[in-house]
């Protein structure tokens, strides 16, 4: 019967190389450990303005899925058949309840003064993700294929000729707009959003005027 040997564990100035350890070091260095999903927040989120935030994601996320859904069916397909109208109405109210809860969000922390306590850089990329999704359901009504979109892009272009950028961004050119409907567009969507969110959690949910931080 032979004797089987056991390898000592590694040494931590072995593992530290490791790209377990570096990418555990990064994720530690973005969030703090407890704030990526705390079990316990205050007292002061029951309020209501808080909900809108997360109502907001969720809208954003039936926007995104019913979007896929639509581009796996084609260009016009929403037109030709039920179940693609049926989609393309999910998107279109997703998108109008995104809008709304959005900025219900953004004023209501607003008038929180929500970039106190260094999270003017949370506050910023909000503004951004607004703005990109302001762009993004721009490039949503110019590819609905009918006499609507053709009439917003025909003025649009108009408008973006009046201050020189008509060359660069043309509202009549369906195809590229819908590349930026449904690819660019979203994928900046997408990291500023994820980027606010790890900023959220990173510095905690901004406490009304008047109440204390919580300790972390």
């Amino acid at each position: 019967m032979t004797a089987t040997t056991v390898k000592a564990p590694a040494s931590p100035q072995e593992t530290a190389g490791s790209w377990t350890v570096i990418l555990r070091r990064r994720i530690v260095g973005l969030v703090p450990p407890g704030q990526a999903l705390p079990d316990r927040q205050p007292a002061y989120m029951q309020s209501w303005i808080y909900v809108f935030g997360m109502a907001t994601l969720a809208s954003l996320g039936v926007v995104i899925l019913s979007g896929i859904a639509l581009a796996m069916g084609g260009t016009v397909w929403w037109h030709t058949s039920a179940l693609g109208h049926y989609v393309n109405s999910v998107h279109l109210w997703s998108v109008e309840i995104f809008f709304v809860v959005l900025v219900v969000h953004l004023w209501g922390k607003f008038w929180m003064a929500a970039w106190r306590g260094k999270r003017g850089l949370t506050w910023m990329t909000g503004m951004f993700a607004f703005l990109a999704a302001v762009g993004t359901a721009f490039t949503g009504y110019l590819t609905t294929t009918n006499f609507e979109s053709q009439w917003i892009a025909a003025e649009a272009k108009d408008g973006l000729n009046s201050i020189g950028i008509g060359g660069l961004f043309n509202p009549l050119n369906s195809p590229r707009m819908l590349l930026w409907h449904v690819i660019l567009l979203p994928l900046v969507i997408g990291v500023i959003v994820l980027w606010h969110i790890v900023l959220v959690r990173r510095h905690g949910i901004v406490p009304p005027i008047g109440a204390k931080e919580p300790k972390k």
